[in-house]
C-alpha cells in the first residue's frame, strides 16, 4: 500500500513543530528558514524511496573477452540513516560478483549502494538488499557485499561509543560456498 504524499508545507510544519519541542522559536531569525531547508535536505537524503535500485543493474555488457574472476569495487562511500532514530549512518561498502556470461558498469554497483543507502535502513537489512539485488538480476556465479560502517545512533547518543563501526556481510553462491573464492573476495576486500 502506497502511502500518500506529504506536501512540503506539512513537512516544514513538523520541523518547526520538532524546533518547539526542543525548546527554541521557530520564528526566532536564525531558525525561519530551517524548516524549509530540513525539509529540502531530507528530500534528498531519502532519495532512495524515489528509485528501484534493482534497474541500475539491468544495461549489462556480453563483450567481456573471456573475463571469469571476481569484480570487486571498494570503499563506497554512503551515508544511511538509522530507521530506529532517524541519525546518520556514515559507512563503505565493498560489492562484488563472480560474473557469468556479462558484467555491469562499475558505477551501476555504486548506484545500487546509494538507491538503498537513502532510505531509513538497518545495516543487516542494506548489505541482504545490495547482495540480493546483484544476485538476482546480474545472476552472477555469486555475490559478496561488506559494510562497514559507524552508527550516530551508538556514537553520539546512548552507550556513545565515538569510533565503534559495525561490519557486516552477506555472501552468495561461490562466494559464500567456495573457500578459496571467499577467500580471495575477503583478501580483495581488505587489501
Amino acid at each position: 500500500m502506497t502511502q500518500p504524499r506529504i506536501s512540503q508545507a506539512e513537512a516544514e510544519a513538523a520541523v518547526r513543530t520538532l524546533i518547539e519541542w526542543a525548546g527554541d522559536d521557530p520564528a526566532r531569525e536564525g531558525l525561519l528558514d530551517t524548516p524549509a531547508r530540513v525539509a529540502r535536505s531530507y528530500r534528498e537524503l531519502f532519495s532512495g524511496y524515489e528509485v528501484e535500485p534493482r534497474q541500475y543493474l539491468e544495461r549489462t555488457f556480453e563483450e567481456v573477452g573471456g573475463y571469469n574472476q571476481l569484480v570487486v569495487l571498494k570503499d563506497i562511500r554512503f551515508v544511511s540513516f538509522c530507521e530506529h532514530h532517524m541519525l546518520p549512518v556514515v559507512g563503505v561498502a565493498h560489492v562484488g560478483y563472480l560474473p557469468t556470461d556479462r558484467v555491469v558498469g562499475i558505477s551501476k554497483l555504486a548506484r545500487v549502494v546509494r538507491g538503498y543507502a537513502k532510505r531509513l535502513q538497518i545495516q543487516e537489512k542494506m548489505t541482504s538488499e545490495i547482495a540480493t539485488a546483484i544476485d538476482e538480476v546480474l545472476r552472477p556465479q555469486g555475490v559478496g557485499v561488506v559494510i562497514e560502517a559507524e552508527h550516530s545512533c551508538m556514537t553520539l547518543r546512548g552507550v556513545d561509543v565515538p569510533g565503534a563501526s559495525l561490519t557486516t556481510s552477506a555472501l552468495l553462491g561461490v562466494v559464500r560456498d567456495d573457500a578459496r573464492t571467499r577467500e580471495e573476495f575477503l583478501r580483495l576486500v581488505r587489501g
